[in-house]
C-alpha cells in the first residue's frame, strides 16, 4: 500500500527503526540535491531506494555515511540522535557502506584489503591471525567464499563485491548501505548476491539498496522510497506496488520504453573483423578470433558474462589495447598488428568509443564537464581560435550538449564528480554520438542509469542506427540487448560461441551461448562463416 512519508515534524512511528532520517537538506552551491528528506528504515529489513539519476540517492547515503555533512536535519541510529562526521564515525555505528565503484586496492591481497585501516594493534602478525580467523567465520556464516591469499587485482567483479561486504561486515556493520549493488554484476552473480543479503537479513541486519533495476527492487525488497527532484515523493511496502508504479513515480509520467522496430536492411559493411585475437601481459589469450561484420544501419549486440573478452574486443578496436592476430577494416583503412592504429586515428577514420567504465576510460573526474565534453576531440578546429582552445565557445557547445542529452544540472563549469553516474554518462554519449561517426563502440550504455534516461538513451541509439550507422553494443543486460539489437554476437571465455537474428533469439538461447552450449546452435545461427562455432560469421 503506497503511503506518504511524514513531514520531518511527525513524530516517530511506533517500531524498530534502525535509521531515521529527518529533514535532511544539502546544497552544493546553486544545486540542492536534498530537500527535507524524511525516511525510516525498519531493522532487519532491506530498503530500496530509487530515483531518477540526479534525485539526491547518493548524496543522501553519502550523508548517512559520513562523506557529507547535511545542512539541516538529523540522523537518528536505534532511536538515538547521532553525529556522523566522517565514515569512521558510521563504522563506529554500525553502518557500513559498499560503492557503485568498489573502494579496494588491486594490489593489495583480499585479506590486507580486510584488514586495512583496522589492523588490530603494532603486532602485525597477531593482527592478521586474528584477522584471517574472524573473516574464516564470517565467510562461513554468510556463504561469502573469497580467496584471502589473492590479489583483488585478479578477482572478478562478482568476488571483489562480496570482499567488500566482507569489508563492511568485518567492521561490525549492522546497517549495509549498497549502492547500484548490481551494476556490474553478470546474472547469476546476481542471484549469488541475492542469497548474501537474505541470509544477511535473516540474522538481523538491515540493508539500505540504491538500485535503477525496478525488477531486483520487487524481488529483494521490503519496502521502497521513491526520489524525485531532491525530495522522497513515495513510500511503498514492496509487495503492495509494482514496477509500473515505481517507474511512473519515479519520473513523474508514465514510461515509454523504446521498442525495437525493424530498420531498413542493412548496408555495406562498415567494420569487418577477421580472426581477431587478444593476448594479456602474461600472454594469456583473452580475445579468440573475433570474426564478424557491422553493417550499415544495424545494431550488432554482443551478450556474454563479463570477462569473456568484450572489453578487450572493444578496446582492440577502438586503439585502447594492441592486438596479437588478425585484423579489422574500418573506413577503407586495413588496421593488423603491424599497422595499428590509436584511439586518435579511431577517430578521424569515424569510430567512435563510449567506453564500458566511464570513470576509468571515460571522463576525469576533477574536470569540469566542458573540459570533459571535449575530451579526446580538444584538434577540434571549431573549437579553438588558431592554436588555441576557445573555452567561451566550448562551453556554450558543452551547454547546448547538455541541453540535448538532458545532462542534469546543465552546469558545464560544474566539477564532473559531482554529477551522478547517470548523468556523466549521458555527457560521454553525447560527447561520442553527436560526433556523427560512421561506426559507434558502445560499452554498457545504460549501467548505472534510471529508467527515464535508459528510454532516452535507447531513442538515440534506435535514431543513430536509422541514420545508416553501425553500432556495436557491449552490454551485461540481456534485456537491453534483446531489445536494440539486429543480431546478437554470444561471447564465452574470449570466443564469438554463437551469431542470432534477434528473431531468434531469447534468453534461454542465449544464455546456453554464454556458457558455451553450442551443440543446438547451429540452426539458429546467421551470418555464418567457417568458424560457426568459434568466431561467429563474416558474411
Amino acid at each position: 500500500m503506497s503511503q506518504t512519508v511524514p513531514p520531518a515534524s511527525a513524530p516517530p512511528q511506533p517500531g524498530p527503526w534502525a535509521v531515521e532520517l529527518v529533514g535532511i537538506d544539502k546544497r552544493f552551491g546553486p544545486v540542492h540535491a536534498n530537500k527535507a528528506v524524511s525516511l525510516r528504515i525498519r531493522a532487519g529489513s532491506i530498503h530500496g531506494l530509487v530515483g531518477e539519476n540526479g534525485a539526491g540517492k547518493s548524496t543522501l547515503m553519502s550523508i548517512l555515511y559520513g562523506f557529507y555533512q547535511a545542512d539541516e536535519g538529523e540522523i537518528l541510529v536505534n532511536g538515538q540522535v547521532v553525529r556522523i562526521r566522517t565514515p569512521q564515525d558510521a563504522i563506529h555505528l554500525g553502518i557500513g557502506m559498499v560503492h557503485q565503484h568498489f573502494m579496494l586496492v588491486e594490489d593489495f591481497t583480499v585479506l590486507e584489503n580486510l584488514m586495512l585501516g583496522a589492523e588490530g594493534g603494532a603486532l602485525l602478525k597477531d593482527g592478521i591471525k586474528k584477522a584471517r580467523a574472524e573473516v574464516e567465520r564470517l565467510e562461513k556464516a554468510y556463504r561469502l567464499d573469497v580467496p584471502l591469499d589473492a590479489k583483488v587485482a585478479d578477482l572478478n567483479v562478482g568476488v571483489q563485491q562480496r570482499v567488500e561486504i566482507l569489508k563492511a561486515l568485518y567492521r561490525g556493520a549492522q546497517v549495509l548501505i549498497l549502492d547500484e549493488p548490481t551494476a556490474v554484476l553478470s546474472p547469476p552473480e546476481v542471484q549469488d548476491l541475492f542469497r548474501i543479503l537474505d541470509a544477511l537479513r535473516a540474522q538481523g541486519r538491515t540493508i539500505l539498496m540504491i538500485t535503477h533495476k525496478l525488477k531486483e527492487i520487487m524481488a529483494i525488497t521490503d519496502a521502497v522510497s521513491v526520489l524525485r527532484q531532491g525530495a522522497v515523493v513515495a513510500h511503498f511496502d514492496t509487495r503492495d506496488t509494482n514496477e509500473t508504479a515505481l517507474a511512473e513515480a519515479m519520473v513523474g509520467r508514465r514510461a515509454n520504453p523504446a521498442v525495437r522496430r525493424p530498420g531498413k536492411p542493412a548496408g555495406a559493411p562498415l567494420l569487418t573483423v577477421e580472426d581477431l585475437s587478444v593476448f594479456d601481459d602474461q600472454g594469456v589469450e583473452r580475445l579468440k578470433h573475433a570474426t564478424f561484420r557491422v553493417r550499415a544501419g544495424e545494431i550488432v549486440g554482443v551478450a556474454g558474462v563479463a570477462g569473456n573478452g568484450q572489453s578487450e574486443l572493444l578496446e582492440a578496436l577502438s586503439g585502447m589495447t594492441p592486438f596479437q592476430r588478425g585484423r579489422f577494416h574500418i573506413n577503407g583503412r586495413d588496421v593488423t598488428p603491424d599497422a595499428p592504429m590509436d584511439p586518435a586515428q579511431a577517430r578521424r577514420q569515424g569510430i567512435a568509443h563510449v567506453p564500458e567504465d566511464r570513470l576509468r576510460r571515460g571522463v576525469v573526474k576533477p574536470f569540469p564537464a566542458f573540459e570533459n565534453a571535449l575530451l579526446g576531440y580538444q584538434n577540434d578546429p571549431a573549437m579553438a581560435d588558431g592554436p588555441r582552445l576557445n573555452w567561451k565557445r566550448v562551453a556554450a557547445a558543452t551547454a547546448k550538449l547538455m541541453e540535448d542529452w538532458d545532462v542534469r544540472p546543465r552546469q558545464p563549469s560544474l566539477r564532473t564528480s559531482l554529477f551522478s553516474g547517470g548523468n556523466q554518462q549521458k555527457l560521454v554519449l553525447g560527447r561520442e554520438m553527436e560526433r556523427d561517426p560512421n561506426v559507434l563502440l558502445v560499452g554498457q550504455p545504460t549501467r548505472g542509469v534510471d529508467i527515464g534516461a535508459i528510454e532516452f538513451i535507447h531513442r538515440r541509439l534506435l535514431a543513430m542506427r536509422d541514420a545508416g550507422k553501425a553500432i556495436l553494443l557491449v552490454s551485461a543486460e540481456l534485456e537491453e540487448i534483446l531489445a536494440l539489437s539486429d543480431r546478437i554476437l554470444v561471447m564465452c571465455d574470449g570466443a564469438i560461441t554463437g551469431e542470432l537474428a534477434a528473431e531468434d533469439a531469447d534468453e534461454g538461447l542465449i544464455g546456453r551461448l554464454m556458457a558455451g552450449i553450442t551443440d543446438d546452435t547451429e540452426t539458429n545461427t546467421t551470418e555464418q562463416g567457417p568458424q560457426a562455432n568459434a568466431g561467429g560469421g563474416a558474411a
